[in-house]
């Protein structure tokens, strides 16, 4: 394989891997990437969409074998759980640092516009994807902060609290309460299949209503519904 079509074919794997694309728009997105690097001679249509076909195959064989939740669905669920508790959480941000903080941005505007703004922010970017979806010491970077911030406490509990509903939701972690460094989940696996049916993980508005949904109050249970619940479980036993 040459050199071009090693690239191309790297990025073929990347983007099918990732799952935030559907095939048409891998498709789209390839033939375009041929273009703007001149490769129209040496690569053509029919050998890129090959090559996307297999790539999606074989992932398509992978995942039925995959646990139970993944690593994706347990960080899926972990970023869920941050928004509701008003922290910001965006999967696949942009493909840089300054990408991601500028969608975060983004969000923030909208929260301030309903007078809710968030406790702070947590995502990891493209870059930081192509890492977990090697075959080897995959890993995954998580950034955090919060908004106009200069705090060095304020970050540091944004980074505690991102870390604890990462560890309550089963990742592992490796983050020395440094806030200098991004938070890492070593070991990551990026386990995701793009489908047309399941939710897409970069539609925001799904963080937003998340973020301004209100906090479900924890009701405790009195004596009377505490009796009550005790002689129900006398009669049903």
């Amino acid at each position: 394989m040459t050199e071009n079509k090693q690239f191309i074919f790297d990025s073929i794997y990347n983007q099918v891997r990732m799952g935030f694309r559907s095939l048409s728009e891998i498709k789209d997105a390839i033939l375009e990437e041929i273009e703007d690097n001149g490769f129209e001679e040496e690569i053509s249509e029919s050998w890129a969409f090959q090559n996307i076909t297999e790539a999606y195959d074989t992932l398509l064989s992978e995942s039925k074998h995959w646990s139970h939740p993944t690593d994706t669905e347990k960080l899926i669920k972990a970023f869920d759980e941050l928004c509701a508790i008003n922290i910001i959480a965006l999967h696949n941000a942009g493909y840089t640092t300054s990408d991601g903080e500028y969608e975060v941005v983004e969000i923030e505007k909208a929260l301030r516009q309903k007078q809710s703004p968030s406790e702070g922010y947590c995502f990891y970017h493209e870059q930081d994807l192509s890492r977990a979806i090697t075959p080897e010491n995959s890993s995954l970077y998580i950034a955090y902060q919060k908004t106009e911030n200069t705090d060095d406490s304020v970050t540091l509990k944004v980074g505690q609290k991102v870390v604890e509903i990462l560890t309550k939701n089963g990742l592992k972690v490796d983050w020395k309460d440094d806030i200098n460094s991004k938070i890492l989940l070593p070991d990551f696996k990026w386990q995701h299949l793009y489908d047309d049916n399941n939710r897409d993980l970069q539609d925001y508005e799904d963080a937003l209503d998340l973020l301004l949904k209100p906090a479900q109050p924890v009701t405790e249970p009195n004596a009377t519904t505490g009796f009550l619940a005790k002689i129900r479980s006398l009669l049903f036993k």
